[in-house]
């Protein structure tokens, strides 16, 4: 991350506000079960499209693997918003204590993607890992996810060997 140089991203953020898309965290909106229950609606929806991903969590099972673990923060979710429409998510998870933090998610409807969205919400996200105090962020991808992996390599991620 001491790499990357948000300023050449900078074009998608502005991108967004011209087209009247608000990038804000699910902290900011507030971590209400309503707002959970919008989360797992998007992330269902946009990760249809993951390959191979089967069948998505129910929503006490999303609630059980994604929410309420000590990884979760809702400064960490990044989310895309036109109007009252969430259209966008980036979730990144807190992972401090290996000394890192980690894009797990990112995707956009299939009604907003290629506006450069997803690299807004990715650029907007990094600063989690300041607030986490880490200057590395990681991400995974599925290998066949050709567009994930662009646009990751766009950012700037790298293959790298995990601890």
């Amino acid at each position: 991350m001491n790499a990357f140089d948000a300023a050449r991203f900078e074009k998608y953020m502005e991108r967004c506000r011209v087209a009247g898309i608000r990038l804000t965290t699910l902290a900011e909106l507030g971590d209400t079960p309503r707002h959970r229950r919008a989360l797992y609606e998007l992330n269902k929806e946009c990760s249809a499209d993951i390959p191979d991903r089967g069948e998505f969590y129910t929503f006490d099972e999303y609630l059980e693997r994604r929410i309420e673990v000590p990884s979760y923060d809702p400064r960490g979710v990044v989310i895309a918003l036109d109007d009252d429409v969430w259209c966008g998510l980036a979730a990144t998870s807190d992972r401090r204590s290996a000394g890192f933090v980690c894009n797990e998610m990112t995707g956009v409807k299939a009604a907003y993607r290629g506006r450069g969205i997803s690299i807004a919400m990715k650029t907007f996200g990094i600063g989690f890992a300041d607030l986490c105090g880490v200057d590395k962020v990681r991400t995974v991808h599925h290998p066949a996810n050709t567009s994930a992996i662009e646009m990751n390599r766009r950012l700037g991620f790298v293959d790298a060997e995990w601890d």
